[in-house]
């Protein structure tokens, strides 16, 4: 856990910028993530969530608050549901780390994609949500929302694969020979075409939604950290990827499920569900944003290792347990690399 925020420092920041952000206000830390520590605050003119830094020494390129603030300030007018975004500090001094606050939405969060205790109709209508909510992000014009410079230009898997080996190389605690194998695949096979280039949510999964109280539509798309522009088909492989992972807390997939009788689609009517709502008919190298959906995610996981056996990790424990999973994840990776 992270210490809770210096109130009396949060409260003064926020006067004039956060409506009832007074004295009365009171602090809760949110658990389960392992990025960006978040806290729940509450007041008498509502409920608010502020999202920080972790504390320690911490990797350039991660935990960008900023970006997570910026993205999700320019979705408000779109049919992208985003919370409502109040204000950014980016002065460490006031509770030492940069910092936003948005408004609280209420809402239920899934952690599991096989939706245990619910109805086929309702798990069918909640994926479907899914679907159409990935493809709204896509289809985000980004002239429009001011987000053209969001991300680098093309070629961009090139520098997602320069990124995610930079970064599991920085954190790397013991050699994974199936990552090593994985990252020089992806180097060789790198698509001599990117076709496309849009919004792009980087970790677009089931537990990443919150989901209206009463029905089966998205409220809110949360945890921007990794979002930038690039191609559509990182975030649809990222769902893909995550299913194939077992069906238990840590992996949140939907290994050995029998999906027909949950009422859940296949991998194929997933993505065939998206490429008719956006009007595709092809998803070029698919095999290669597969491989490197499963690398990118063993780079995070390593990322969480590491903060835990240096000590900044918000849930210490579960980090390691997520970290445990690294070298399985690279094995998956390799075995989409070759389907």
């Amino acid at each position: 856990m992270t210490a809770k925020p210096d109130m009396a420092a949060l409260v003064r920041w926020a006067k004039g910028r956060v409506p009832g952000l007074d004295a009365g206000a009171t602090c809760k830390q949110l658990t389960g993530g392992q990025s960006n520590p978040t806290f729940r605050i509450d007041t008498g003119k509502g409920a608010y969530v502020l999202r920080r830094k972790p504390p320690g020494a911490l990797l350039s390129s991660a935990h960008a608050v900023d970006r997570e603030f910026r993205v999700q300030q320019a979705l408000a007018e779109t049919p992208v549901p985003v919370a409502r975004m109040r204000a950014y500090c980016a002065d460490e001094s006031v509770i030492g780390a940069a910092f936003y606050i948005m408004d609280h939405v209420p809402g239920r969060l899934f952690d599991q994609p096989a939706l245990p205790g619910h109805a086929c109709a309702t798990r069918t209508a909640l994926i479907a949500a899914m679907v159409g909510g990935l493809a709204a992000i896509h289809s985000v014009d980004l002239e429009a929302t001011g987000l053209s410079d969001y991300g680098p230009p093309v070629p961009w898997a090139a520098r997602q694969v320069k990124r995610w080996r930079t970064q599991y190389s920085a954190t790397e605690t013991e050699p994974v020979a199936d990552m090593d194998a994985l990252s020089q695949w992806l180097v060789q096979h790198l698509p001599e075409h990117e076709q496309e280039r849009c919004l792009v949510h980087g970790d677009y999964r089931l537990d990443n939604l919150l989901y209206a109280p009463d029905r089966p539509e998205i409220a809110a798309v949360l945890d921007w950290e990794l979002s930038t522009t690039g191609a559509p088909q990182a975030d649809l492989a990222g769902v893909i990827m995550q299913w194939t992972m077992p069906a238990t807390e840590e992996g949140r997939g939907l290994a050995g499920c029998d999906r027909a009788a949950l009422g859940l689609p296949t991998d194929a009517a997933f993505v065939e569900d998206y490429c008719v709502r956006r009007g595709l008919t092809a998803l070029p190298d698919w095999e290669f944003y597969l491989a490197l959906a499963f690398f990118r995610m063993a780079a995070i996981l390593q990322g969480v290792k590491k903060r835990a056996l240096d000590g900044n990790a918000a849930d210490p424990d579960r980090a390691l347990r997520l970290g445990a999973h690294v070298p399985a994840f690279a094995r998956a990776g390799l075995a989409a690399a070759h389907q």
